[in-house]
């Protein structure tokens, strides 16, 4: 047996593999074991403290030698952490770099951004059928998730609420054609029915859930589970809204292998950066804007503009276009405002358009005198 088998069955034996611990994991954490400290997975943060699950069980520790002034750079849940083997109270030396990371952009108004799970493999999108489908609010998450380097997955929940069968594969259509390169799952957790496929997809690696409060995160957490793991409170039957069941991020085994974090409902999901997320949802227009015959074609007016002749043609909705011209818009308008050079960019442009409306109202004038 040579040094790497070695290695991996040393990794697949760890009591640690249950929570996603692997041979790459050991490779990065050797200095920090020369060092005598332990290796854990944070499975839940509060407060300036974390749990975190360590080969002897799960210990309460302190986070603050992990630069907590970045919200970017705070210890999350899902990292994979350094640990002092004692003391009162025992700290958090060091996260090892992440493979992926969940960001969105805060409330404030400096626009920093927020982490909200680390080294996440599938991002699974619950959206609930018991309300009218947010196509807009699908698309956002699936930007965050392809910008975070996980493999999203949209489950519609609740699918008990839609018992005719074609108006449920219309509303799967719906969202198949608004989540390209997505699988799209209908599960009913409470009576247990496609659970088997979202299990079979999120059963390796690390999967973090994410929807609006009430959109059934946390029954369908518990289904996977197996076990009452999550509180559930009843959502309104006007707006499908519920109260904050979850009020942390929370990492749980599941027992067909792999782990879930659950979070709590968000209100507000801010782009952050995510101009590869971005495009990644609207691919179907960023192909087609490969066609135009301008390479900084705007999809307004421009001659030879291949995406409106699709919006013309019927192929392309008029929706996805305006969803995808705001999304853009406002993750350029993120990034703007911690880079002086793009906010410079940004009012030449809009100088240059002013203008060019300017000069079209003048020459229409001219016309009717």
């Amino acid at each position: 047996m040579n040094l790497s088998s070695l290695s991996a069955s040393s990794a697949s034996s760890h009591p640690l593999a249950p929570y996603g611990w692997d041979e790459g994991w050991e490779a990065e954490f050797a200095p920090y074991a020369e060092q005598g400290f332990l290796p854990g997975r944070v499975v839940r943060v509060d407060r300036g403290q974390c749990d975190v699950v360590t080969a002897g069980g799960v210990l309460r520790a302190d986070t603050a030698f992990v630069t907590p002034h970045d919200p970017l750079r705070v210890v999350c849940t899902g990292d994979w952490v350094a640990v002092e083997p004692g003391g009162n109270p025992r700290y958090v030396r060091m996260y090892l770099p992440r493979r992926t990371a969940f960001v969105r952009s805060t409330s404030s108004k400096r626009s920093e951004g927020q982490i909200l799970a680390a080294n996440v493999d599938h991002a699974v999108v619950a959206v609930s059928l018991a309300v009218e489908l947010d196509l807009g609010r699908v698309e956002r998450l699936l930007a965050l998730a392809w910008e975070s380097g996980a493999q999203p997955v949209v489950v519609l929940t609740k699918a008990d609420l839609v018992p005719d069968p074609v108006v449920l594969a219309h509303l799967v259509q719906d969202v198949e054609t608004t989540a390209p390169g997505v699988p799209v799952l209908t599960v009913s957790a409470l009576h247990g029915d496609g659970l088997d496929a979202l299990v079979s997809l999120v059963g390796s690696g690390t999967s973090v859930l994410l929807g609006q409060s009430g959109a059934g995160k946390s029954t369908l957490a518990n289904a996977l589970v197996g076990d009452d793991v999550m509180d559930v409170q009843a959502a309104r039957d006007v707006d499908g809204k519920g109260r904050h069941t979850t009020t942390t991020r929370n990492l749980l085994p599941l027992p067909s292998g792999g782990v879930l974090i659950d979070t709590p409902g968000l209100r507000g999901v801010g782009l952050f950066d995510a101009e590869s997320g971005v495009g990644q949802v609207f691919s179907e227009i960023e192909e087609l804007a490969e066609q135009c015959r301008f390479h900084d074609c705007a999809h307004e007016s421009e001659p030879g503009c291949a995406v409106r002749a699709a919006v013309d043609s019927g192929a392309l909705p008029v929706r996805r276009l305006d969803s995808y011209r705001k999304l853009m818009r406002e993750n350029q308008w993120i990034v703007a405002k911690t880079d002086a050079r793009l906010r410079s960019e940004i009012r030449k442009d809009w100088k240059r358009k002013g203008a060019q409306g300017k000069a079209a109202m003048e020459a229409k004038r001219g016309r009717w005198k």
